[in-house]
């Protein structure tokens, strides 16, 4: 039983990840060009194009992937629950435990892409990757106001040292 929770927990989590990647690259004008970019549009679409014929974008949030994250989480906790032999969680703690997990879902990706970004820039520092193009997209937002911050110290940018470390006390914060 308890490998059943985990499978299920972890693919139902990876697929929110890849939908929460969708929205992001969204909201930061990341290239859906590349390869990583078709690779998130073809996972995601059979969930966001029926979605999207109901709800129209609004501005530059794609409603239809946001109803998509929050149905698949809404989903895979109620899956959860079931197997844990709560037959009926309520309304209010579903609710609840679905804002939880998004939260921890968006704050750990932005940690895992910071941390896959600095590595590649250290590993394959000036060359192109699809990957590379698509995480700086994605980790810009959060890295600027730490390097407005902190400058670079003798040529290393240590802004995503900072921006893990904050993410990691938000993450501790977490009930």
């Amino acid at each position: 039983m308890r490998a059943l929770h985990f499978l299920l927990d972890t693919l139902g989590t990876l697929y929110c990840a890849v939908l929460l990647i969708r929205l992001l690259m969204q909201l930061t004008r990341a290239d859906f060009r590349n390869p990583v970019g078709r690779a998130v549009m073809q996972i995601t679409n059979p969930l966001v194009m029926p979605l999207r014929k109901l709800l129209p974008p609004a501005g530059k949030l794609d409603s239809a992937t946001i109803v998509a994250l929050i149905l698949c989480t809404l989903v895979k906790l109620w899956l959860l629950f079931l197997l844990l032999g709560i037959a009926r969680p309520g309304v209010p703690l579903l609710l609840q435990q679905t804002v939880l997990d998004l939260v921890r879902l968006v704050l750990n990706t932005y940690l895992f892409s910071i941390v896959l970004n600095a590595i590649l820039s250290f590993v394959a520092p000036g060359n192109y990757s699809p990957v590379q193009s698509v995480l700086a997209s994605i980790c810009d937002p959060v890295l600027k106001p730490f390097r407005r911050l902190l400058p670079p110290v003798a040529g290393f940018d240590l802004s995503p040292l900072w921006a893990c470390i904050a993410i990691q006390a938000l993450l501790i914060l977490l009930p």
